[in-house]
């Protein structure tokens, strides 16, 4: 019997924003309808991302929307919320969560911080949950510094950190450069913060070295604030020429004290058009659509126990919605 699956990470919204383009096409990509279902996906948290570009929150926007339609469209998806945390696996539709992937989709460069809030506000408003937000992407923006920056915490990232207190909205660290990671969890002691924290598609440094991989003290923090740290499935990320080293992500992530924590964070996005031809393929052929959640259990049930893949599959991330939502 397939294992429910809880995935907080995928590029749905932003594929939609093509001309001509499906939620059922599983040749496009490999968070389509199809594949999750096949993957017995039960919750799949969608992202809402922007790169850093003049009217950034324009494109934010249209993804809010277009997660709006998806609720209200006759399809397989439903937008997920408390009262489904129950019964989530014995429903046969595919519940749904939003995130912000970048403050950039709801915050340009060059309006106020105040029209940005508004913005946010209006994308909580549209998709009724947000459940994280990453303050960059790749590069640095007004927040502060992306995986291939070396820029930290700027004044508009603490004030959005002040923002978020109390808001039921996790931060999170998948594309936070080093000085950015540590400078917020600073200012969150420091100002004594009450904000969740995750890395929602990011593996370990440890294991692979890769600017998207956490450090280890980054990932041992996020654990002692029980968040959770999503396995990411590209490539570049577990380790080009082993698709065995995803199981070795899970052993260092055990290792640190996460049983509680790890989770799957897939990130699937389009990637036919992406410039970078020397990454392709993008995903191991084991990994490269949500299709193959069975089989990866499996093996991780062989490698660790049906209690702990239990966990890994969806029972952490549960408990962590369950727990920031109570």
């Amino acid at each position: 019997m397939k294992k429910p699956v809880v995935d907080l990470h995928c590029d749905l919204l932003s594929y939609l924003t093509r001309p001509n383009t499906s939620i059922d096409d599983a040749e496009e990509i490999g968070c389509a309808i199809p594949w999750l279902k096949e993957g017995n996906v039960k919750l799949q948290i969608m992202a809402i991302f922007a790169p850093v570009e003049g009217k950034s929150h324009e494109f934010g926007l249209k993804q809010s929307e277009i997660f709006q339609n998806l609720n209200k469209e006759d399809n397989a998806l439903y937008r997920f919320g408390k009262q489904h945390l129950e019964t989530f696996s014995n429903n046969e539709n595919i519940g749904m969560l939003a995130a912000i992937e970048s403050g950039s989709a709801f915050c340009d460069e060059n309006m106020t911080l105040k029209q940005g809030f508004d913005h946010l506000e209006k994308i909580i408003k549209i998709v009724g949950n947000v459940l994280y937000i990453s303050f960059t992407h790749h590069a640095e923006n007004r927040f502060g510094g992306g995986n291939y920056s070396t820029a930290g915490l700027k004044n508009d990232g603490k004030t959005l950190i002040d923002y978020l207190h109390n808001r039921n909205i996790a931060i999170d660290f998948s594309h936070t450069s080093d000085a950015l990671a540590y400078d917020i969890l600073n200012y969150i002691s420091k100002e004594n913060i009450n904000v969740p924290i995750i890395a929602s598609h990011s593996n370990y440094r440890s294991v692979f070295d890769h600017p998207r991989n956490l450090p280890d003290d980054i990932a041992k923090e996020i654990i002692h604030q029980k968040g959770l740290i999503g396995l990411n499935f590209v490539r570049a990320f577990v380790n080009p020429e082993k698709v065995e080293a995803l199981d070795e992500h899970v052993v260092q992530g055990i290792e640190l004290g996460g049983e509680n924590a790890i989770c799957y964070g897939a990130d699937y996005f389009y990637t036919k058009d992406n410039p970078d031809k020397s990454r392709i393929p993008f995903y191991f052929k084991e990994h490269d659509n949500a299709g193959h959640y069975s089989p990866i259990n499996e093996i991780l049930e062989k490698d660790f126990g049906v209690d702990q893949t239990n966990k890994i599959s969806s029972q952490n991330a549960l408990d962590f919605i369950a727990r920031i939502w109570k």
